[in-house]
């Protein structure tokens, strides 16, 4: 009987993941591909109006991420909260893809995301 060695790999950058990838003599072409599906990051955004923040949650759950808003979102009480955004670095760059779809003011939030994204190394 086999005995395997499992065990929980934390990967903090593109880097760590293209050196995890290649360590297991994956094929090359394959790193740009996997590399931002292994790194995942929690993102804090600050005074997102609240029908914003449904959308973007809407967005994120359609591609397999998790956006955390106030219990009182759906309200709309307040105008505006604070959310967390839950993905990968692959997750977070569609999420930007999708928001720039989307009128000015979630257009102002995806280039601010996609700052923050692009600074992950």
């Amino acid at each position: 009987m086999t005995t395997h060695s499992i065990h929980i790999r934390e990967i903090h950058s593109l880097e760590e993941a293209h050196q995890a990838i290649k360590k297991i003599e994956s094929d090359p072409n394959s790193i740009p591909i996997m590399s931002p599906k292994m790194v995942h990051r929690v993102i804090q955004i600050d005074n997102v109006v609240l029908q914003d923040a449904i959308i973007i949650k809407q967005d994120m759950l359609s591609i397999g991420g998790e956006v955390a808003v106030p219990k009182n979102t759906f309200e709309l009480h307040q105008e505006k909260a604070s959310i967390l955004l839950s993905g990968t670095l692959h997750q977070h760059r569609l999420l930007i893809t999708k928001l720039k779809r989307h009128y000015s003011r979630i257009k102002k939030i995806a280039f601010e995301l996609e700052k923050i994204v692009d600074s992950i190394t």
